[in-house]
């Protein structure tokens, strides 16, 4: 069994991150977790997040978007879109950023949504939906790297945005144990 793991983020413009560590917390869309030399194999969605991982004593941590990890027993392969080092964080950009983001998601507050499978949805309803999920995922990209930089912004939670697990199915949907067994 290996003592280390092989840590590498690639993102579309190359590998942003390659490193040998001891572990490694990384955010999937079903909550965080850790991988130790050793580990299973696992294929995970991620959402955006914090990735932070452990070289000797040195703890390191680095902001990752939306993608895909890879896991094995010496190996962590993370795909992602959009890769921060703190050292590379502007945080006057990015609250600027943010502050333009979460403008025009107010502007967005008066259309009304429709569901995501909804039939009867006109364009401008589907079109104002799909806006919103580009700029909410935008807005928690640029939270996440102010929070690696260690300046979080204030939390925000929107009645339209999807989070957590998804709900159980309905009663009616679940399998009954027959009374024949008894």
């Amino acid at each position: 069994m290996a003592d280390k793991i092989a840590l590498e983020i690639v993102t579309p413009r190359g590998r942003a991150l390659t490193a040998s560590v001891d572990e490694v917390t990384a955010p999937s869309v079903q909550g965080e977790f850790g991988v130790l030399p050793g580990h299973l194999p696992l294929l995970a969605a991620l959402r955006t997040g914090l990735v932070t991982y452990r070289e000797g004593s040195e703890t390191k941590r680095c902001a990752v978007g939306a993608g895909f990890a890879e896991a094995g027993p010496d190996k962590l392969v993370i795909l992602t879109d959009e890769y921060a080092d703190r050292e590379k964080v502007d945080p006057v950009v990015v609250r600027k950023d943010l502050a333009e983001v979460q403008q025009q998601l107010q502007k967005l507050e008066a259309v009304p949504i429709a569901a995501p499978d909804a039939k009867a949805a006109d364009a401008a309803t589907a079109q104002a939906r799909a806006e919103r999920e580009v700029l909410i995922a935008r807005e928690n990209w640029l939270a996440v790297q102010l929070e690696l930089y260690g300046d979080p912004p204030f939390a925000t939670q929107r009645p339209y945005e999807q989070f957590g697990p998804s709900p159980p199915p309905p009663e009616e949907e679940v399998p009954q144990a027959s009374d024949e067994s008894k």
